[in-house]
Parts: structure tokens; C-alpha cells; sequence
């Protein structure tokens, strides 16, 4: 059988939230990797560059063409700045992965109005800039594109994060409506809802009990990483997701699948 093309050949990614917080592998810098590897030429995008460089290095070592931005999605100007540098760098944009996130427990009761607000800027408003600036870019191009969000299966289910759950239905709800309203440009939108995946991001809160624990709540009972929810977020950037739009694909071990009372919440877990 002859070698298959890289899937994402010719093609230009912008993956923000492109570092991880700490050591080891998140969504973003997973799928910046996936797309390098693949043949795109990767924007890595991050609020704290350095963490972003440390994505460049893997690429670059591995014979990747990427660059990194030091960028503030929560600002129209920055998503501009970060769309208009994949332009002059690349000459053209075929793909967005939104990655930027941050969680934040409480009831509606619990939450501050500030804290209410701040997450919902971070999770929800960062997607909204930075495909406002994209957006006339991709069609600009004249290929179509590929916009993937990443949303989390808090937004499907209740969960012990009120403001975290809200902000991630509404990624969802978000991504139906920029499905339907781009797809005449020939552009396609998904979201990834991550299940308990073990990343940088929540490996300060876990232990060796409670990572037991929430790989077993799903029926697969395997430790999802950032890897899974970066290979979910490669196929919908390629050619071979050419007819899919507006889903909400849950990469979770299959816990959407089961009953919820067979699965503990997050506010009862701390125990561990």
C-alpha cells in the first residue's frame, strides 16, 4: 500500500491555548503537535508564550513548521494581532482550535458575580473573538476551513462547577449556531467535550485515588489524556471530516453513555 499524504498538508492551523500549565501534555499543545505532524504550519498561540515555545520545540525537533504568539484572547485586538500574523508568517488560515479555558466550582449561590463573569469571558467570549477574527481569513483564502471548540461534558450533564458547566453548554451552543451560519463559506465547526482526561491542568487537584477513581466511572475504564481529545481534534480539522458540521463529539471513555447515578460528581470525590 503507497504512503498516504500528511492529512493536513498545505494546510495553516492557529491552536490557541497551543501550552500546558505544567509538565506534560494538555489538548492544545497535543493537537498543535497532531497538525505539525500532519504537515500543517501551526500559530501557537498562548497567553504565557514560554509555555507555547515548549510546544514549538517538540514540533521543531520532530521537523515541524511552527510559531509561537503571545496573544490574550479575551481582547478583540489580540485575536486580530493573532490572525493577521498567521497571514504575513503563512499566507493563509485553514484552521482554528480553541483551547483557552479555566474552571471554577460553586453553585449559583457560591459563585461570585465577578468569578460568574470571568469564566464566562475565558471560556465562552475567547471562542467568539478569536473566530470573529479568523473567520474573514479562512474564507479570504478561498479553501474553506475547519474551526474545532473544545468544550467538556460538564456542558452536556450536571456537574459540581455551575459557571464551568454554563460556560461549556454554551461552547456548545455556540458551535451549532457558527455551524449553520458558516457553512455556506464551506466552513465547518465542531466541538470536542473532553470527559476526565488527565492533563496538566487538573494534575495539581489529583491524587493517585481519585485518578483510580475517575478512570473507572467510565465504561472503558482507561485514563483519557490530551492525546485523545488532540487525535478527535486532528480528524475533524481534516479533509476526512469533509461532511461533518455542527456536532458535539464527547472523547469521555464513554461516560456520557451511562446513567449519571452511576457516576459520583466532582463535589463527592474530594474525599480522595
Amino acid at each position: 500500500m503507497a504512503d498516504r499524504p500528511p492529512r493536513l498538508e498545505g494546510k495553516v492551523a492557529i491552536v490557541t491555548g497551543a501550552g500546558s500549565s505544567g509538565d506534560g501534555v494538555g489538548n492544545g499543545k497535543a493537537a498543535s503537535i497532531l497538525f505539525a505532524r500532519e504537515g500543517a504550519k501551526v500559530l501557537l498561540v498562548d497567553f504565557q508564550e514560554d509555555r507555547a515555545r515548549e510546544t514549538l520545540r517538540i514540533i521543531q525537533e520532530e521537523g515541524g513548521v511552527a510559531s509561537t504568539l503571545q496573544g490574550d484572547m479575551t481582547k478583540i485586538e489580540d485575536c486580530e494581532r493573532m490572525a493577521q500574523t498567521a497571514i504575513e508568517r503563512y499566507g493563509r488560515v485553514d484552521i482554528l482550535d480553541n483551547n483557552v479555558g479555566i474552571s471554577q466550582r460553586g453553585t449559583v449561590v457560591e459563585v461570585s458575580e465577578e468569578d460568574w463573569d470571568r469564566v464566562m469571558t475565558v471560556n465562552l467570549k475567547t471562542i467568539m473573538l478569536a473566530s470573529k477574527a479568523t473567520i474573514p481569513h479562512i474564507i479570504a483564502s478561498g479553501g474553506g476551513g475547519a474551526i474545532i471548540n473544545i468544550s467538556s461534558i460538564a456542558g452536556l450533564r450536571a456537574h459540581s462547577s455551575t459557571p464551568y458547566t454554563t460556560s461549556k453548554a454554551g461552547v456548545i451552543g455556540l458551535t451549532f449556531s457558527m455551524a449553520a451560519d458558516h457553512a455556506a463559506d464551506n466552513i465547518r465547526v465542531n466541538a470536542i467535550a473532553p470527559g476526565l482526561v488527565y492533563t496538566p491542568m487538573v494534575a495539581p487537584r489529583m491524587n493517585d485515588d481519585l485518578r483510580q477513581y475517575r478512570t473507572e466511572a467510565a465504561p472503558l475504564k482507561t485514563e483519557g489524556t490530551g492525546w485523545d481529545v488532540g487525535y478527535a481534534a486532528l480528524f475533524l480539522a481534516s479533509d476526512e471530516a469533509r461532511w461533518i458540521t455542527g456536532i458535539c463529539l464527547p472523547v469521555d471513555a464513554g461516560l456520557t453513555a451511562v446513567h449519571p447515578g452511576t457516576f459520583t460528581p466532582m463535589s463527592q470525590q474530594t474525599r480522595y
